[in-house]
């Protein structure tokens, strides 16, 4: 007999059995996409259509599932669902439309092929895996929050949340400032540059620093299980992308990249 508690737990326990799979493979194969972008990964399509159709079930999907949960009358349920879909508003809509933009305002006579390359086809194949994770992912985030956090006993709901939430709101400033460097460049064109200011001096990545940064928050106002596997699995993906990124800046520009810049975690890695 099917058992929503059940399906819940088997999904938890999934996010957490696909999180050392993906780490291992992704330290010895970068997904090839942005700048890594290569053939033989299948048909692609436009980059900001890849970005709105698999990030899209965080939000379609919370909105569905989000009212058959106890809780969602409960005001601290709909407050700690907002940064959530706050992230992902960004992420499925604004994101692909200025990705759009940044990449069509360029002069075609001054693209560099490295420039032509980074706004190259996403791969479907990746665009899928993306999008069944965010199935997962989605549900299991709102579900927990509308379901089965236990927010009326909570004595100590508004300290982690607003703890958490000041984590979660420096990563998404260092997420979207970085962005923004990094789509200034783009429209620049003439191929890549190497980013300078801000966190750009401390590491490669500091977009994948801000977005880890997110999640943690996003654990510490949840303070649960579902929320610290979505930390968890964030790191196991983010990690290794920003190590073949520092790597592929310091191949690119040698003598010239800073050598104190770590991959994604300030002085540390």
């Amino acid at each position: 007999m099917f058992s929503d508690q059940n399906f819940f737990n088997y999904s938890l326990l999934s996010l957490y059995l696909i999180t050392p799979p993906t780490i291992i493979s992704l330290l010895f194969l970068t997904a090839p996409y942005g700048k890594h972008h290569r053939p033989g990964w299948g048909p692609t399509i436009p980059p900001p259509l890849a970005w709105f159709l698999m990030e899209s079930p965080t939000i379609w999907l919370t909105f569905l599932i989000f009212p058959y949960g106890n809780n969602y009358h409960n005001f601290r349920a709909k407050i700690l669902m907002s940064p959530f879909l706050l992230h992902y508003c960004h992420r499925t809509i604004i994101y692909p439309i200025r990705l759009f933009f940044s990449t069509h305002r360029r002069k075609p006579n001054t693209e560099s092929p490295s420039v032509r390359k980074s706004a190259a086809g996403f791969p479907v194949s990746v665009a899928l895996m993306a999008f069944g994770f965010n199935l997962l992912n989605g549900y299991l985030q709102s579900r927990w929050v509308s379901q089965y956090a236990d927010l009326e006993g909570d004595e100590w709901f508004w300290w982690r949340f607003a703890g958490g939430l000041v984590v979660f709101l420096s990563g998404m400033y260092a997420n979207l400032w970085s962005d923004n460097m990094l789509m200034g460049l783009k429209k620049e064109g003439g191929g890549y540059t190497i980013p300078k200011g801000g966190l750009f001096e401390l590491v490669s990545c500091p977009n994948y620093f801000g977005e880890i940064l997110e999640w943690l928050g996003w654990a510490l106002m949840t303070w649960s299980w579902a929320g610290f596997g979505f930390f968890i699995y964030t790191c196991a993906n983010l990690v290794p992308r920003a190590g073949a990124n520092h790597k592929w800046y310091l191949d690119k520009f040698g003598e010239d990249y800073p050598k104190n810049r770590k991959a994604v975690i300030p002085f540390v890695f």
